[in-house]
């Protein structure tokens, strides 16, 4: 019997400790140049009205978001016409899903049912962190920009697509995804996806899919069911060749990311299929920055020169980080148990060469030797967007047939189609204002060590970072080059 990946007791404890010491009166805290939010930003708020454009970075302490498209996106190409059916399209949904249930902050109860009710083997959850390391070292470790990834994004678009390949297109995406078969790899993500799935009042941890499908072909039910299922995906059966469907597709992935991705769709003559995935994040440090203590300062390039920028501050007195070959690793805790990771390459080693291979950039997020002492704080404030074009990442990863006139998506639909591109757009930004109710200005393990060193993650040169949910997943990996 395969093994889980969670213990109850340990995980309440972790919680429980959390929650405790993230409880502080407010009139203990300095609130100088804090906005009072009030209870409005509770649950009962709106998310996207606080997102627009003209306030879209105000609130959120760590925000991520990220969209993979299969079909502007996983593009899926037909190659013999096909008569159109009879009706007409529709925009409404052919599978309309649930989403799981979720909790408030401190409902543990309901949270151990979920986790008791949906095991994720180790298999699955070391085939994720293979996948997620291989694939974003072949991305940052050639990036002279800033760049943001969503490993787990494409893993679940990718495990949806497997799940209706045939032969030696499923054996390629199988192999790349670390499972032996379809059956268990939709199994799992089903599980993963409902131990993910979080909103509350502290913050929200959401995947969305949904099929887009032209209304000239038709999918088997199977796939439509099990992508309901295990994947959540709504189904539409649309005109792809038309700008409203194209515009419906955008309108969906705003909606699913509270607003911070408004991709614009062109329609494709050949497109026949399309696969969305999302991913949003956000969440509130457990620790907040002080606005006041909010300078400029100089960041230094990679070219040697140096531009300005703001930068937060903050010094724990005792916290954990860990010191590596040619780095030093610090993370900041999340409320709702995540974590941001941020990795300090040394003065002369680059961002790109702890991410050169997969091992070097696992090492570099999990490796090192332990300590805990005084942890000094200086990030650069920064918010920026990516967009990659992926096909040519995954060729040299080994999907070969899935891109050509071998491809076998037998169980999706009996029309012949393949993939004709996959692209991923994300964004991310961070800023001072974590939590909301509740802060203090350090952080005490029970039971840690005595101080044993000092660290100073003074992040003024370009450093890689990620953001891990509670559960270890790898939801987005970074490179921060130049303050945007």
């Amino acid at each position: 019997m395969k093994k889980t990946v969670h213990s109850d007791s340990s995980y309440e404890k972790e919680r429980r400790l959390m929650d405790a010491v993230t409880n502080v009166p407010d009139d203990l805290i300095s609130e100088a140049e804090y906005p009072d939010f009030g209870k409005e930003n509770g649950r009962g708020k709106n998310a996207a009205s606080i997102l627009r454009p003209a306030g879209k970075w105000r609130r959120i302490t760590a925000a991520a978001c990220a969209v993979l498209f299969l079909g502007a996106g996983i593009f899926l190409a037909v190659r013999t016409a096909v008569p159109p059916l009879s009706g007409s399209s529709s925009a409404a949904p052919l599978v309309q899903v649930s989403m799981p249930d979720t909790y408030e902050f401190s409902d543990f109860d309901t949270e151990r049912s979920i986790r008791e009710a949906n095991p994720v083997s180790e298999d699955f959850t070391e085939a994720i962190r293979n996948f997620s390391y291989e694939t974003a070292s072949a991305l940052l470790s050639r990036s002279r920009d800033n760049l943001n990834y969503s490993p787990l994004s494409l893993y679940y678009a990718l495990a949806l697509t497997a799940s209706g390949a045939g032969g030696e297109t499923q054996e390629e995406l199988l192999s790349l995804l670390g499972m032996d078969n379809a059956e268990d790899l939709s199994l799992q993500c089903g599980n993963l996806y409902r131990l993910l799935y979080l909103e509350n009042e502290i913050g929200s941890q959401k995947i969305a899919s949904s099929l887009w499908m032209d209304d000239s072909i038709q999918l088997k039910q199977g796939f439509l069911e099990n992508a309901a299922r295990n994947f959540y995906a709504e189904s539409f059966s649309m005109d792809l060749q038309a700008q409203e469907t194209a515009e419906a597709m955008a309108h969906w992935i705003a909606g699913q990311t509270e607003g911070t991705l408004t991709p614009s769709f062109t329609p494709d003559s050949q497109s026949v299929l399309s696969i969305l995935n999302t991913v949003y994040f956000h969440d509130e440090w457990v620790t907040r920055f002080s606005e006041s203590r909010t300078e400029p300062d100089s960041f230094y390039l990679a070219d040697g020169s140096s531009v300005s920028c703001d930068f937060m501050n903050q010094t724990f007195g005792s916290a954990s980080f860990s010191v590596g070959n040619g780095f030093t690793r610090a993370s900041l805790g999340l409320k709702n148990g995540g974590r941001m990771i941020f990795i300090l390459p040394d003065e002369t080693i680059s961002p790109q060469e702890l991410a050169a291979t997969p091992e070097r950039l696992q090492e570099a997020f999990e490796g090192g030797e332990d300590y805990s002492g005084e942890v000094v704080w200086q990030i650069p404030k920064f918010r920026f967007s990516s967009a990659m074009n992926l096909n040519e990442m995954l060729q040299a990863a080994g999907i070969d047939s899935a891109f050509g006139g071998d491809a076998d998506f037998s169980e999706i639909t009996d029309y012949d189609i393949w993939i004709s591109g996959i692209t991923q757009e994300t964004c991310i930004g961070i800023d001072e204002k974590g939590v909301e109710a509740s802060a203090f200005t350090k952080i005490d393990y029970a039971g840690a060590a005595m101080p044993e060193g000092r660290a100073e993650m003074i992040l003024n040169r370009p450093f890689l970072y990620g953001i891990v949910s509670s559960e270890g997943s790898l939801l987005f990996a970074g490179i921060f080059e130049t303050p945007a």
